[in-house]
């Protein structure tokens, strides 16, 4: 038992050893161990042997002075390092994420060159080493080196580290730089010239080695990733110049060497240089997308294609050049104000553009300062020349004369004039309606003169209709006179007396038919020929059938004379007219001659009209006779 109680007195300090090694060796032996993951920074809180305080200004121990250590210890097992003198405090490392930089700024270190923003680089393992960063007298404060993605063991007492993200370039842009540490620039520059060596500001001391100046930057970057230092370099996205097809861009560059006028002694108007010198470029750039800094080179876009241009209230092209563009109000030499509408098309010659803005500087320059007066003051002049109708009428001629004169202004100012073309003309309204009035009246005077001739043709054309229906009625008779004439002569042949006079009769009624049927006919043709001279056709076809029928009866009373006597026809003739009368041929009183004679006809007339006359008076008598009673 009492070996029992031995052995378990041995073991509860073996035990008490085991648990407390760690609190031992770090009391006794100074013990440290520094995990893999974790880096220990060192403070001494005494110095036991050689200069025991920093000198003046700094901060970090790296001579074995009190203070902050500027050696950190490394993952591992340390001895000597006793609780009582020194505190260790356990640091994880610094990681960089990817997509981000480590930017750097010492809190310790030699003072800054004068003019400088940022720290040289100096060797001290990307800043791993503080010791050697002091020692190569890295300079305090933001450093111009830094951190790309990954891990380090970074003295924290000396280094404070801020992540940015790395700069992303997008398609389509350009990144204009503005640095924030270099050489000043000279006098009279707005950029910093182009160097070379610094991997597109990524190594900003070979930039500033190389002689690059502070501010703006003349040379711009492209679409990519960069490591760029936001403490050196500011970076600005704009879109690329875009061209489109059918234009060109005309550079005008505020940097660069001093170029040689290429424009010729008769240009005045400005330099004309080289490419990548200060001025207007002799060659514009083509239809496509082009990184230019828009600081320090200006792009004016040209149209190379016809241009058309309006001077009309109502109407814009979508080149905009002609939105500041009205209706042209002019007066005539008449005293009378009318608006005219007016389209020019010209053309700027590639080649020629480069000219055209360093003349005006814009396109819309020279629709403003050449193209709006020009062809205003043009078409004023040329209004006050004419009256308002002679103007209207000679439109085609003013346009070619303003062609002609428009294209020669515009020649001499390094572009074609392709045509003029003169549009809507508004004259005033009372004279329009004038000039209406008097066309309508001018087209009613044609239109009743044609209408008059139409009317003359249809009655030729109804009278030559009318002829022709008359046309039978004509043969008709025609043949019904010869039918009547062979009777007639057949009648004759028979009996000479009778027949004759019964032929005569035939010819007479042929005769009369024939005047009638020739008269009808005339009179419808007449009637067919115009209606307004139908009354006058009618009288004298009236007039010529009794003229036929008068010649008719002539020739009729001519043979019958010839044929019974002249005094047996005067009493046939008498005998018809008083049958006709309803006298009697027989004297109901016979009146005789002397001594019983025949007094002939005559008496019996007179017997006659004596016993018409008795047969009155007894009349009157009879009704007289009852009134007396």
């Amino acid at each position: 038992m009492d070996n029992l109680i031995v052995s378990l007195w041995w073991v509860i300090p073996v035990i008490v050893l085991l648990l407390m090694y760690k609190f031992v060796l770090r009391v006794f032996c100074g013990m440290v161990i520094v995990p893999d993951d974790r880096i220990g920074l060192v403070i001494k809180k005494f110095a036991l042997t050689g200069n025991s305080r920093l000198p003046d200004g700094r901060i970090i121990a790296t001579k074995g002075e009190a203070g902050m250590q500027g050696k950190a210890l490394a993952p591992g097992l340390y001895w000597k390092m006793w609780p009582w003198q020194y505190t260790i405090i356990m640091q994880p490392f610094t990681i960089i994420e990817q997509g981000k930089l480590g930017l750097v700024k010492a809190k310790d270190g030699a003072s800054f060159d004068t003019g400088r923003v940022l720290g040289k680089p100096v060797e001290c393992d990307k800043f791993q080493d503080a010791i050697a960063f002091l020692d190569n007298n890295g300079q305090k404060g933001p450093q111009a080196a830094f951190l790309t993605p990954g891990s380090y063991r970074i003295n924290t007492f000396l280094f404070e580290i801020e992540m940015v993200p790395i700069t992303q370039i997008h398609e389509n842009k350009v990144g204009i730089i503005t640095t924030l540490d270099g050489e000043p620039l000279n006098k009279g520059e707005i950029a910093g010239e182009s160097v070379h060596g610094h991997k597109n500001y990524q190594d900003p001391i070979a930039f500033i080695n190389a002689g690059g100046r502070k501010g703006l930057q003349e040379d711009v970057i492209l679409a990519g990733t960069y490591y760029l230092n936001p403490w050196f370099v500011s970076v600005e996205q704009v879109d690329m110049i875009y061209i489109p097809i059918g234009y060109v861009g005309v550079v005008n560059s505020f940097v660069g060497p001093e170029g040689k006028d290429t424009s010729g002694d008769n240009f005045k108007h400005g330099n004309i240089v080289k490419r990548n010198e200060k001025g207007v470029w002799d060659e514009p750039l083509d239809p496509g997308k082009h990184p230019v800094n828009i600081y320090t080179h200006a792009v004016e876009i040209v149209p190379t294609t016809n241009i058309v241009l309006n001077w009309a209230d109502s109407r814009t092209e979508s080149h905009e050049l002609d939105k500041n563009l009205c209706t042209i109000t002019v007066r005539s030499s008449d005293g009378f104000t009318f608006n005219l509408d007016v389209s020019q098309i010209i053309h700027v010659p590639r080649n020629e553009a480069p000219k055209v803005i360093a003349r005006f500087g814009k396109m819309k320059n020279l629709v403003s300062q050449v193209l709006e007066p020009t062809i205003a003051n043009y078409f004023r002049n040329s209004a006050q020349k004419s009256d308002v109708i002679g103007f209207l009428a000679n439109r085609i001629q003013r346009q070619t004369d303003a062609r002609e004169h428009i294209g020669r202004v515009l020649e001499t100012y390094n572009v074609i004039g392709v045509d003029t073309l003169i549009g809507d003309i508004v004259p005033p309204a009372a004279l329009m309606k004038t000039l209406t009035d008097r066309k309508l009246a001018e087209e009613e005077k044609v239109t009743y003169e044609i209408q008059r001739h139409a009317q003359i043709e249809r009655k030729e054309f109804e009278s030559a209709r009318a002829g022709a229906d008359m046309q039978p009625e004509v043969v008709k008779s025609t043949r019904q006179v010869e039918i009547n004439t062979q009777m007639a002569a057949s009648r004759v042949a028979a009996s000479k007396g009778e027949a004759e006079a019964k032929t005569i009769n035939a010819k007479a009624d042929a005769e009369v038919r024939i005047t009638i049927a020739k008269a009808d006919a005339e009179a419808k043709t007449v009637n067919a020929k115009a209606d307004a001279n139908a009354t006058e056709v009618n009288g004298i076809a009236e007039g010529a059938k009794i003229k036929a029928i008068g010649m008719a009866e002539a020739e009729v009373t001519k043979q019958k004379t010839e044929a019974m006597g002249t005094e047996q026809y005067a009493i046939v003739r008498v005998a018809e007219a008083l049958a006709a009368a309803g006298i009697r041929l027989v004297p109901e009183i016979l009146v005789s001659g002397k001594e019983g004679g025949n007094g002939g006809m005559i008496d019996a007339l007179i017997g006659t009209e004596m016993l018409k006359k008795l047969q009155i008076e007894n009349e009157g008598k009879s009704n007289a006779a009852p009134k007396g009673e």
